[in-house]
């Protein structure tokens, strides 16, 4: 999918519905967070945290799919914006050879 085929079909969602695809994906990002620290910690120490968090992941992907529509889901990629933004950039302190 191209760049401008992205913005095409996100032109169709109102902005409502863009703000709380992405609330519930930072949501759900956060819930990880919060019941996987020890797990996140050790994941970026020795550079293999999205293998650590496989399960953890794929669930919040599922919950997250469940709850936007199709259209969101297809054409956006709220859930590996909020991956980035609530689990891995908070952990930029932590020594590791991902950064």
């Amino acid at each position: 999918m191209t760049f401008a085929t992205i913005s095409e079909k996100n032109n169709t969602m109102t902005e409502d519905e863009k703000i709380r695809a992405m609330r519930r994906a930072r949501h759900v990002i956060s819930d990880i967070v919060a019941y996987n620290q020890p797990k996140i910690v050790k994941g970026i120490e020795q550079d293999n945290l999205f293998e650590l968090l496989r399960d953890e992941l794929n669930e919040g992907r599922d919950h997250y799919k469940n709850a936007v529509s199709a259209e969101i889901y297809k054409s956006t990629n709220y859930f590996d914006r909020a991956i980035v933004d609530v689990m891995v950039k908070p952990m930029g302190r932590i020594l590791s050879n991902m950064w």
